[in-house]
């Protein structure tokens, strides 16, 4: 592997991604835009992981192309790195920058809320001076056709060659994820961290635990820093001077991995399948690289032995790792707004926030044009989410009624428990469990499964990750409908609400065992849910005569 010589300056990565919207579509949804009147919002997104560096470039770069790899890329089959040819691949350096969940369309909408109100109470409107937004980025729902397109076709190809290579990064702060509820595990992370921490390596790691082991008795943090301050002192006959210990056995936050990513080189995880869904739901936006320790329950994505995790550790520092993105969707929660003069009138039902029913259709306002000056909903929140969204009937005794469209066709109405929309990493999961197909994670589609449908002819549906799926709750529907996103934060969906779910520009960086993709898959199903396992069929046997 050689060292990066990247053609890009590091101005390039500053410039913000311009969004066109296709002429051609006639209907594209307004309540999706950014107004005309937000203010620009800056992309500073040039990061420390060397993987979403990648996908910067070849956005800011205007191509879907992986170039940059050919300077680094080191097939399988060559042995560069046992010779020891190569040099580490320095990581790219990014600004440190505190950006938030949600998006600056939700944003600009309170704002220009707040200035129609100090406008219409105060009767000037040159007083109002809207805030600055925080940087963001343009969120995968709001891209044309065409740029989705192009978003997704980037990340499957750098996927691709990702696959066939090895990146060596320069490690230097290691983030331990240990499965929740389950002290058994605690012990495993002290010994994970006092390993990283010894005098030993020869690296001086950063290692951050979470921020409850610091008063944990059975981690002991005290007891561990004063174990390896006798072992510094034995080998070297005096303390680490170079770095403190106390500095180098840090505890992280969930704020900390929301806001600033850019802190931690790469992830360990010592769990199952549900350790890695949270990491992906810690870092909602930039995931450094994770490896999984297999601690859990069936481990679809867990590949590594725990037993063998100082020689794993240690190659995979040395001699760099192979990294699978695995798709990950972004739901964007979006409320329905009261209609301009309305009053209620005899026979209409009111919402519980105060918003009349009038009639509406919820078909007519996500397929038909919006008038120019009214938008009928406005977002709330979104989630980046590796495993399935699931929209169902939440504590409602009765089925729940959903309408289902993609982009801006509506394709059907649903009455069942719920939907289940997975990702292809998801299809083992509930999508399974509901009926869905097991579908390879290299897939670039979206599966749609209904859970318990009140119909015989419903089939799960296979869509290209190029859609933008909408799941939205009618207005005459008979109760709400409730959301959840990779088994977290469970949103209410009242009469008229919908969530849109497109592919993220934030895929999952993996890292797998070396040449064994689809090998890997295949003995999953096979060896952890029994796929096609049954008897053999016994053979013909002549009759003796």
């Amino acid at each position: 592997m050689r060292q990066v010589q990247s053609n890009a300056s590091d101005n390039e990565y500053q410039h913000a991604l311009e969004v066109v919207f296709d002429p051609q579509n006639a209907y594209r949804r307004k309540s999706s835009l950014v107004a005309s009147e937000a203010i620009p919002v800056p992309h500073m997104k040039n990061t420390e992981c060397y993987v979403h560096a990648l996908l910067e470039e070849q956005r800011n770069l205007g191509r879907s192309s992986t170039g940059a790899l050919d300077n680094i890329a080191e097939t399988l089959g060559e042995h560069r790195i046992a010779n020891g040819e190569d040099s580490i691949v320095e990581p790219k350096t990014g600004c440190e920058e505190d950006s938030v969940l949600g998006q600056e369309d939700e944003q600009a909408w309170k704002e220009r809320l707040q200035a129609k109100y100090q406008e219409s109470t105060n009767g000037d409107s040159k007083s109002v001076t809207p805030k600055q937004t925080e940087p963001n980025e343009v969120h995968s729902r709001l891209l044309t056709k065409k740029q989705l397109s192009d978003m997704a076709w980037g990340v499957r190809e750098l996927s691709k060659r990702l696959g066939s290579v090895r990146l060596k990064l320069k490690v230097k702060t290691v983030f331990l994820l240990t499965k929740a509820h389950d002290e058994t595990l605690i012990w495993n992370t002290r010994e994970v961290a006092k390993w990283l921490l010894s005098p030993d390596r020869q690296v001086r790691y950063t290692v951050w635990v979470e921020n409850t082991m610091e008063a944990n008795k059975k981690f002991d943090a005290k007891g561990l820093l004063e174990e390896l301050e006798k072992e510094y002192t034995q080998k070297n006959g005096e303390r680490d001077g170079d770095k403190k210990l106390e500095k180098r056995l840090r505890y992280w936050t969930n704020d900390m991995c929301r806001t600033r990513p850019h802190t931690f080189d790469f992830v360990v995880t010592l769990g199952g399948d549900g350790t890695v869904l949270y990491a992906s739901w810690l870092f909602q936006r930039i995931v450094p690289p994770v490896l999984s320790f297999a601690l859990g329950s069936l481990g679809f994505l867990t590949k590594f032995d725990y037993a063998e995790f100082q020689d794993i550790l240690t190659k995979s520092f040395r001699d760099g790792v192979t990294i699978s993105l695995r798709l990950r969707f972004e739901g964007t929660v979006m409320r329905s707004q009261k209609r301009k003069g309305s009053v209620l009138k005899e026979g209409e039902s009111e919402l519980e926030d105060g918003e009349t029913d009038l009639s509406r259709d919820l078909v007519e306002e996500l397929v038909g044009e919006e008038k120019e000056d009214e938008r009928t909903h406005r977002p709330d929140g979104t989630y980046e989410i590796l495993n399935d969204i699931i929209v169902d009937r939440g504590p409602n005794p009765t089925m729940s009624s959903t309408e289902i469209f993609g982009d801006d066709e509506y394709f059907t109405s649903v009455q069942a428990d719920g939907l289940c929309i997975a990702t292809p990493t998801g299809s083992t999961a509930y999508n399974l469990a509901a009926g869905g197909s097991l579908c390879h994670p290299e897939n670039p589609v979206i599966l749609v499964t209904a859970i318990c449908a009140h119909t015989l002819s419903f089939r799960p549906i296979i869509l290209p990750d190029t859609i933008v799926l909408r799941i939205g709750v009618p207005y005459d529907a008979r109760a709400s409908s409730w959301a959840s996103f990779d088994g977290r934060e469970r949103v209410e969906l009242r009469p008229g609400d919908y969530v849109t779910i497109s592919a993220s520009r934030y895929p999952f960086a993996n890292v797998m065992q070396r040449g064994r993709r689809s090998e890997d898959w295949v003995n999953s199903i096979s060896g952890k849910l029994g796929w096609n396992t049954r008897q053999r069929q016994k053979q013909y046997k002549e009759w003796s005569v």
